[in-house]
């Protein structure tokens, strides 16, 4: 018995009941493929793969796969949103104060939402958002030399 294909972009939009174009299969992908990248570098992208898209379709195209939970936007403190393709595992990021680089980090508890609010003011939290801020090895390296 051999497994079955893992799905296509094309079939993760539609389950997702969003309707399949040329521009959201390569958005998907290209954010995918990336590494928390920003709007413009993956306009940049899909363009590389579609031609033409309009810096507005790249926003409402984030948007409604952000919405469908099939990529994932950050925005950290002071840098403009950066969009990653993994969703749904609970994860947190290390950020360098320096150059901005970003890497995931498991999450050290596992579970959602990792952290126990001392007051729930009444809200059902099912998340906390961890970054964690340093300098990455490479800016640590400079300053130290």
């Amino acid at each position: 018995m051999t497994a079955a294909p893992p799905p296509t972009a094309a079939d993760e939009l539609r389950g997702a009941g969003l309707r399949v174009t040329a521009a959201r299969v390569a958005l998907l992908d290209t954010v995918r493929h990336g590494d928390h990248l920003g709007v413009d570098t993956i306009a940049s992208g899909v363009r590389e793969r579609v031609g033409h898209i309009s810096l507005q379709a790249v926003y409402e195209g984030l948007h409604a796969l952000t919405g469908a939970g099939l990529i994932r936007r950050i925005e950290p403190a002071g840098s403009p949103a950066r969009f990653e393709g993994r969703v749904g595992d609970n994860h947190h990021h290390l950020i360098c104060r320096s150059c901005g680089a970003v890497a995931d980090v498991d999450c050290a508890v596992g579970d959602a939402p990792c952290l126990t609010a001392s007051d729930d003011h009444g809200y059902a939290i099912d998340e906390a958002e961890v970054i964690y801020w340093g300098l990455c090895p490479g800016c640590s390296t400079a300053r130290s030399s």
